[in-house]
């Protein structure tokens, strides 16, 4: 990651916006960061880790915490971060969640935290990555750079009082920023599918084992040499139980078929009996069906000439409706003239109701001229009352400006008074001061010696705490270790009734094949389920590390006991038989020293408050008495204007008459006059509107009429004609008369009916005596059988046959079982077998991989030993050239006590003792000068294996102040080294001598207004 440019708006010490180009500097630049302390060195390295994570590089304030408080209300605080990563060019621009003004209105509203990351292209556009959500945008750097918050401050900042905690990382927390850096990730994937594997081999063997005693107790053995042995009595058995199976099947299929023969036999008499029975009763209905059959001849000849009858009623009817049609047309002509007469009468009327509108508009208009009077008066009125309102106020106001003056006055004397008393007191503050030194020696001696005895009284009543604790783990051990067998047990005694409760009806049973299933075993007990074994087992093994944890924490409190009395001895010979006279005496002396410096240091602190208090109250008084000269001027200005508007609300009353003052009643009146308007209008309408209907009216009944007695002439011409030719076709039928033709008639439906009954009676007849003929000549010369007696024998050849095939199935579906149950078993043997062979290879390279043998070192741990057996070899060469061949860094290869990882701590080789020690023993100096070097070599590393995350800048802040003059000459040659390899490096720094070799410099120029930045080119 290389910075382009930075740009920071009203954040941390600086109010308006600063853009730093780092472009200036170079491509490579070592450059300084340099100014007074608090004027925003820091400030610049925070502003880039908070562009990229939402986070400052110390990680100590929050990012709501990081606007300035001397910036321009309307201005948002932001930061804005152009940066390379390889060949691609990125932007983000992050704001921190704040209080702003509102862009419409008043007062304040809160913003929401942002971030928008963009990628540059080489044409300059911009392709947006994230458009505003803040975890989007963290983890898409996070993606980007490889590291998160905490790896960026390690290995690529080095923070004001951080550089220690890259070098003092322990195996854990080293582990997972070196996988990040080295991306060592398939290591650990490697480590996992491994363990997964081994675990899983684990427990398909323990299915295994526990699916083969299932299929044992399923059939009730116990061990597979009872299998043989019962396989061979079986075979004797089931060869004779099949020999008594044939010969009752053949007996009870012989008397089946006479049974079958007999009941074919007793069905053709019946069959018989009920043709005979039928044909009777169609014999019997001759007579009937003859009737109907002369009813239906007459029926159709009646059809032949009824649309004749129909065609004259038709005309009837339409004759009687003309008539009708002619009476009803000739009433409406005769009501149609007499509502035309109506309409003319008041028709000439007209002339009088049009004056009335004209009269009524008039006085319409006059009504609403009044109306824009009374507005301005209701206006006039509204100012005079706010006018008056406004006096009152400001008089009060006065009144109460007045008041405070006063008070201030009073307070003002009163201060002063108090700060002359408290100057008095914080004199002497100098002299309880020296007060505070004596006897200090002595007192921490006697408070160690006090410490020690309640550490050892606390110390024996935890010692008899961890020992009772102690006892109780045991026994919820041996509890929970007894539950876990009693589980073991149940599971395995229970397999077969698991297996019984998913059996369903029809299913083929897995242990025997058998798809029935007459007895089903059942477990007396709770049947528990593998995850309750396993769940057990975990219990036992949580209590059992509980119980371990205790016994270490008891050995480690006895340690503990032992040392404390070996220290409480020594304090107590240095200390003496009066030690206890003494540090009473000296204590009391010691506490009145200490609250008569507090009582000085409160009074010098009150003075400097009263003095602030003083001052400001007498601005405060130069304030109020202003504020009392503004309001005098505003209270003759009101009441100048209250005075104007009083003149002109008379005048404008002058001009309207008493009763229409009011804007509602004029508004009333108004309304009432329009309604009377427009009634009158609509009045006249109606008028105009009722003549034209009734003219229009009569002429149209007219017509009617006239077409009424036409259309009845035609009518009865018509009726006339229909008559004739009815009575023609009648006299040519069978018929006698009308009445006899209108009895024959009947509807199509029942005419259809009639026919369909006829020949069905017909094709009934011919049926059945057709079928009696030929059962007659089948049963000829043959009698009926006992059917019930062969039935009874048959039942009882089914028993018997029954009861053997039973006995045959029974002995045949345990051959087949136990002969299934026999290849099960042989398949359970063999892939037993073949988990062992799988989990030989599988369980030892987990094992291996997972750092369960040796050295207790994963597979990925090994890697990273390695990778950092480079990282230390760069960083050796750094550290011996600036400690001047002293130091050297060197990974510790033995393994850490207890659980605790290891493989990855560090450790140094002092050439001049010739020892290896912690890299905790380093001095501040030298650790700043290990932490260095670790970070340089460390970026050397990274960048030299394929893929590895670019590490192209460093920031270093603070530390050198640590080193001395031959020291800090080296780190400096060190980072000019580190330049000429192609880094850009940032230092900030105090040391005049840094100032003074690096000549490239951003300045930070420290103002009441806020800081700004400058660049300082050579």
């Amino acid at each position: 990651m290389r910075p382009i440019t930075l740009s920071m708006s009203a954040f941390g010490p600086f109010a308006g916006t600063q853009e730093i180009d780092f472009r200036k500097l170079g491509r490579n630049p070592l450059f300084l960061l340099n100014g007074p302390t608090g004027a925003g060195k820091t400030t610049i390295l925070d502003a880039i880790c908070f562009a990229l994570y939402g986070k400052s590089t110390g990680d100590e304030r929050e990012a709501a915490q990081m606007r300035c408080d001397l910036a321009d209300e309307a201005l948002l605080t932001e930061v804005r971060f152009e940066f390379e990563l390889g060949d691609k060019h990125y932007k983000i621009r992050r704001v921190p969640e704040q209080a702003r003004l509102k862009k419409s209105g008043d007062g304040y509203t809160q913003q929401k935290p942002e971030a928008q990351l963009s990628l540059v292209n080489d044409d300059g556009s911009e392709e947006l990555l994230v458009p505003a959500k803040v975890s989007e945008a963290n983890s898409q750097i996070e993606m980007l750079t490889g590291l998160d918050a905490d790896q960026f401050r390690q290995v690529m900042v080095l923070p004001q009082g951080k550089f220690r905690q890259l070098l003092m990382a322990d195996s854990k927390e080293r582990e997972k920023i070196f996988s990040q850096l080295f991306q060592t990730h398939i290591y650990r994937k490697i480590e996992d599918s491994l363990k997964t594997q081994a675990a899983s081999i684990r427990t398909q063997a323990l299915e295994q084992k526990n699916i083969r005693e299932g299929i044992l107790q399923s059939a009730d053995l116990t061990e597979q040499s009872e299998l043989s042995d019962e396989l061979a009595q079986l075979s004797a058995q089931l060869e004779q139980a099949l020999e008594q199976k044939q010969q009752t099947e053949a007996q009870y299929s012989s008397a089946n078929k006479e049974y079958e023969a007999a009941k074919v036999l007793a069905d053709d008499f019946n069959q018989q009996a009920v043709l005979k029975t039928s044909l009777s009763a169609l014999n019997k209905q001759k007579a009937s069906i003859s009737e109907k059959q002369t009813r239906l001849d007459h029926a159709k000849a009646a059809q032949a000439i009824e649309a004749f009858d129909t065609a004259k009623v038709q005309r009837f009817n339409e004759a009687k409706q003309a008539s009708l049609a002619q009476s009803q047309g000739e009433a409406e002509l005769s009501t149609a003239q007499q509502n035309l007469k109506k309409a003319q009468q008041q028709l000439e009327q007209m002339p009088e109701k049009e004056a009335q509108v004209a009269q009524a508009q008039e006085q319409l208009l006059s009504l609403q001229n009044f109306k824009p009077l009374i507005q301005e008066l209701e206006k006039l009125k509204q100012q005079q009352t706010a006018a008056q309102t406004k006096l009152d106020s400001q008089a009060e106001q006065g009144k109460g400006l007045k008041q405070q003056l006063a008070e201030l006055a009073s307070s003002k004397a009163a201060l002063s008074e108090q700060l002359t008393s408290s100057r008095q007191l914080a004199e002497t503050q100098a002299d309880k001061q020296r007060l505070l030194g004596q006897a200090q020696q002595f007192l921490e001696q006697a408070d160690a010696l006090a410490k020690l005895n309640q550490q050892l009284n606390d110390n024996n009543a935890e010692v008899e705490q961890s020992a009772e604790q102690g006892k109780q783990l045991k026994a919820h051990y041996e509890q929970a270790q007894q539950q876990a067998n009693q589980v073991q047990l149940t599971w395995h005694q229970g397999q077969a009734a698991i297996m019984a409760q998913r059996l369903q009806t029809g299913d083929a049973c897995p242990v025997c094949g058998s798809t029935a299933h007459p007895q089903l075993a059942v477990s007396q007990h709770a049947l528990p389920s593998e995850s309750d074994v396993e769940q057990a087992r975990n219990n036992e093994q949580v209590a059992r590390d509980k119980l371990e944890e205790a016994r270490q924490h008891y050995k480690t409190l006895k340690t503990k006991q032992s040392e404390w009395l070996g220290q409480q001895q020594n304090f107590s010979q240095l200390l003496g038989d009066k030690a206890a006279t003494s540090v009473q005496q000296l204590r009391a002396e010691l506490d009145a020293a200490q609250q008569a410096l507090a009582a000085a240091q409160q009074a010098h602190s009150l003075s400097k408050q009263q003095q602030q208090q003083l001052e400001q109250t007498e601005q405060t008084e130069k304030r109020l008495q202003t504020q009392v000269e503004q309001a005098r001027e505003l209270y003759q200005q009101t009441k100048s204007q209250l005075d104007v508007l009083q003149g002109q609300r008379e005048s404008a009353e002058q001009n309207l008459p008493e009763k229409y003052q009011q804007l509602s009643i004029l508004e009333e009146a108004i309304n009432l006059q329009q309604q009377q308007v427009e009634q009158l209008k609509a009045s006249i309408a109606a008028i105009n509107q009722q003549h034209n209907t009734a003219r229009e009216d009569l002429s149209a009944k007219q017509s009617a009429a006239t077409a009424a007695k036409q259309a009845l002439q035609l009518a009865q011409q018509a009726l006339s004609e229909a008559q004739a030719k009815f009575s023609e076709h009648l006299a040519k039928s069978s018929f006698a008369n009308e009445s006899a033709f209108n009895m024959a008639l009947i509807s199509d439906d029942e005419m259809a009916e009639l026919a369909k009954e006829l020949e069905l009676y017909h094709s009934d007849l011919t049926k059945v005596s057709a079928q009696l003929e030929q059962l007659k000549a089948k049963l000829k010369g043959k009698k009926q059988q006992d059917l019930d007696g062969l039935a009874q024998a048959l039942s009882e050849l089914f028993e018997q046959k029954d009861l053997a095939d039973t006995q045959w199935n029974k002995l045949n579906n345990r051959q087949l079982s136990l002969l299934d149950i026999q290849n099960k078993l042989n398949q359970a043997d063999k892939n037993a077998q073949s988990l062992a062979e799988q989990y030989q290879v599988v369980g030892t390279l987990a094992d291996v991989a997972n750092g369960q043998t040796g050295n207790k070192v994963s597979l990925q741990r090994f890697v990273l030993s390695v990778l950092l057996d480079d990282v230390l070899l760069q960083a050796s060469q750094r550290l011996s050239i600036m400690s001047k061949g002293r130091y050297q860094l060197i990974r510790k290869e033995q393994r850490a006590k207890g659980n605790k990882a290891s493989g990855l701590e560090l450790e140094v080789e002092d050439s001049y003792t010739s020892k290896v020690r912690s890299v905790a023993t380093l001095s501040g100096g030298e650790s700043f000068m290990a932490a260095l070097a670790m970070a340089l070599g460390l970026s050397d590393v990274v960048q030299a294996y394929a893929g590895g995350i670019k590490l192209d800048t460093l920031f270093i802040d603070e530390g050198f102040g640590s080193l001395d003059q031959e020291s800090l000459d080296l780190a400096i040659r060190t980072l000019v080294d580190l330049q000429s390899a192609g880094r850009m490096v940032g230092v900030i720094s105090h040391v005049s001598e840094m100032k003074e070799q690096i000549t490239s410099r951003i300045d930070v120029l420290k103002h009441s207004s806020g800081s700004t930045t400058h660049l300082h080119l050579p």
